[in-house]
């Protein structure tokens, strides 16, 4: 059987899993657009002339890990606007019904503080970076990059999205959109393709695929790892390609762009060519002026791991959350362990002058636009193409 036919079939039975679509439902419509929405005339949740604290505001910026359950610490940050957002990374061998009901237990939880709706993020690109392995995509990035066949992207994509919808999963840290520089680059396995135009058109399609099951996709790692020696998971890396070298690779994330996707991951590399020798993460050149005001980008931006040793063994998570704010970062991603007080740091910087107060609720605009989106359970615009949709 084909991988084609393969897919097909799996999504066709996807259909019959019905068993947590009541669940899920209830996690993701617990705040919905209409519900939720100021009256008219009412400031939003984020403005200045709302009851929202500067602190929930900040907090709207926070995601930070999850593992099996939602235990009490979580659940009182969700409570008080601490975070506005979840990244999974649950044991392999969860049953899904579990799953959705800790995650179902965590939006009542912000609910109940009167907080808009949880990101619920997870990192479920398929091949080497799949943190739920019994759920789709069945085949990796590589292997659709070998094929060569948008219809697969799409197809996996959506089967994806379907999956990871019905748990209450909101958001895919996927596609990877980097390219890499050869065969034998660490990126090559995550990689749809081996050049800008193939990676641009088959990662796109997975976006789609997912996007049209309600699934927020996220572009990463920009501006491209594809060139990088070392993975920022593990040591601090500087990417020694020219400026003409990455407008070259950050060819399909112009085009992520343009088709409207949602959110795109900044890469905690550093790239001297772009203005400096800190981190992407950290460095307004790459994040405002490259990918805001450059590209055009108006969705949310979100960190790589700000407790990787690519940031964390030279800035605290405080002190990187502040910078990454001060960068351009909507969302502040800490994925190791847990971060608390981040929420608070924020506010004190904002209050003492180092961040500037309208920039954090510029990015909780951001964000609770997004989760607005979300909310009602429908397909998000499609992204590229839409010939030969599944």
């Amino acid at each position: 059987m084909s991988n084609r036919e393969h897919a097909r079939r799996r999504l066709r039975a996807l259909v019959l899993v019905g068993a947590l679509a009541a669940i899920a439902g209830a996690v993701v419509g617990s705040g919905s657009a209409g519900e939720d929405s100021p009256a008219e005339g009412e400031p939003s949740f984020c403005a200045a002339g709302s009851d929202t604290s500067l602190a929930r505001v900040a907090g709207q910026g926070v995601m930070v890990r999850m593992e099996a359950r939602a235990d009490q610490q979580l659940l009182g940050a969700a409570r008080r606007g601490e975070i506005g957002g979840v990244v999974l990374f649950p044991p392999e061998d969860i049953a899904g019904r579990r799953l959705a009901a800790e995650l179902e237990r965590l939006q009542k939880a912000a609910a109940t503080g009167g907080n808009p709706p949880l990101l619920v993020a997870i990192d479920q690109e398929g091949g080497a970076v799949e943190r739920l392995p019994a759920l789709a995509p069945a085949v990796s990035p590589y292997t659709i990059a070998q094929n060569d066949d948008i219809r697969d992207a799409r197809l996996e994509g959506r089967a994806t999205g379907f999956q990871l919808r019905e748990l209450g999963i909101t958001v895919n840290l996927a596609p990877v959109m980097d390219v890499p520089s050869s065969p034998e680059q660490f990126m090559a396995p995550r990689a749809f393709g081996s050049t800008p135009d193939q990676v641009a058109r088959l990662a796109l399609g997975f976006a789609t695929g997912q996007r049209r099951e309600a699934v927020a996709a996220t572009a990463k790692h920009f501006p491209g790892l594809g060139r990088a020696a070392e993975n920022t998971d593990f040591a601090p890396t500087s990417v020694g390609a020219s400026r003409s070298q990455i407008q070259r690779d950050i060819q399909p994330f112009r085009a992520a762009v343009d088709g409207g996707i949602e959110l795109i991951m900044i890469s905690s590399a550093a790239y001297p060519a772009l203005g400096g020798n800190e981190p992407a993460v950290l460095t307004p050149a790459v994040v405002t002026d490259l990918l805001r005001e450059e590209l055009g980008f108006a969705g949310v931006t979100v960190s790589d791991d700000l407790l990787a040793p690519a940031i964390s063994l030279s800035r605290p998570r405080r002190e990187a959350a502040v910078l990454a704010s001060q960068a351009g970062i909507d969302l502040k991603l800490f994925a190791a362990t847990g971060a608390p007080g981040i929420a608070a740091a924020l506010t004190a910087a904002a209050r003492s002058g180092e961040l500037e107060a309208r920039g954090l609720r510029a990015s909780c605009e951001r964000i609770v636009a997004l989760k607005e989106r979300l909310a009602g359970g429908e397909p998000l615009a499609g992204v590229g193409s839409s010939g030969d949709e599944p």
